[in-house]
């Protein structure tokens, strides 16, 4: 497959599609944004920031590149490279020969890479181009390190910088996800790919560092469905990591929301952990936007 440059980026201010200045993003209205040193473009606003330092810091992404880069989430990477080389075979039938794919809360980016370098190999006349997107700056930064091929940008899943209707298909990886938002740059037809922990996901350190351990289903999509998506497919993968280092235990706890959930008694518990035999339960779910969906107000807000 043929890799392009992702050509549907919009300013964050007033929506304007921009144009590529050197090392500089120009839309119609004179905003400008700058590109880094390192590639990547920070596209929000003050005013769409709620924290001074929104998403993970950067402790918690150097964490999670050690974990992630160890391959023992590689099994996921897998399955999500699969599934989204079906999607995209699948809008071949309609003759969309052009296929933009966005990673919406991409992290350090190291599914949307292994994604990327899973497809660029498998034969086929499709373009295909790549928007990773995160609201962590950190992230980003360590993102743009690992694919110069990729456009990573720095911005929010609530009011991403993408022109309307303009990518095929979403994926959100263990990620905080905005359906209004997806809505509004997804083309008629597109999909979107969840990651979602399942009921058994890491329940061996969830049971060392919480004094309840409940299991819960992936969330429920009925609100999303009125939105004018449905559920195309559903997949689970689960699989045992083997022991698993202190080390390896440590950048795990710091990259989850566990950490900051877990009682001070609890993480105490898991560093003091030598070894520990993981349970990784994973649901993969792909929802389709039909052909006729309506962008829905925010009254929906509230369910996504």
């Amino acid at each position: 497959m043929n890799i392009i440059k992702a050509h549907n980026l919009a300013c964050p201010i007033d929506g304007a599609r921009f144009e590529f200045h050197e090392k500089q993003l120009v839309c119609e209205n004179g905003h400008v944004f700058d590109v880094a040193r390192q590639g990547y473009v920070n596209l929000l606003p003050v005013q769409h920031k709620r924290t001074k330092q929104p998403g993970d810091s950067k402790e918690m992404v150097a964490a999670r590149a050690k974990f992630l880069n160890s391959g023992l989430y590689e099994p996921i990477a897998t399955k999500l490279a699969e599934i989204s080389l079906l999607q995209i075979t699948d809008t071949q039938v309609t003759g969309k020969w052009e296929t933009c794919l966005m990673d919406a809360g991409c992290g350090e980016g190291y599914y949307f890479d292994y994604v990327f370098n899973y497809l660029k190999v498998k034969k086929g006349n499709s373009k295909l181009s790549f928007i990773g997107l995160d609201i962590s700056k950190a992230a980003i930064a360590e993102a743009a390190k690992r694919n110069k091929q990729i456009t990573w940008i720095v911005g929010t899943n609530r009011q991403p910088p993408v022109d309307g209707e303009s990518v095929d298909i979403i994926v959100c990886v263990f990620g905080f996800q905005s359906f209004e938002g997806f809505n509004k740059i997804l083309k008629p037809g597109g999909r979107v790919i969840l990651v979602e922990p399942g009921p058994d996901h890491l329940k061996e350190l969830r049971e060392i560092i919480y004094t309840e351990v409940k299991k819960s289903d992936p969330q429920d999509l009925s609100c999303v469905e009125e939105m004018g998506f449905s559920v195309a497919d559903s997949q689970r993968l689960k699989f045992k990591t083997g022991d698993i280092s202190n080390e390896k235990i440590h950048d795990l706890l710091l990259m989850t929301p566990h950490f900051y959930r877990a009682t001070k008694e609890g993480r105490e518990a898991a560093a003091n952990l030598q070894k520990l035999d993981l349970t990784v339960d994973v649901v993969f779910r792909t929802l389709k936007k039909s052909n006729d969906a309506l962008i829905i107000d925010t009254a929906y807000s509230t369910c996504l």
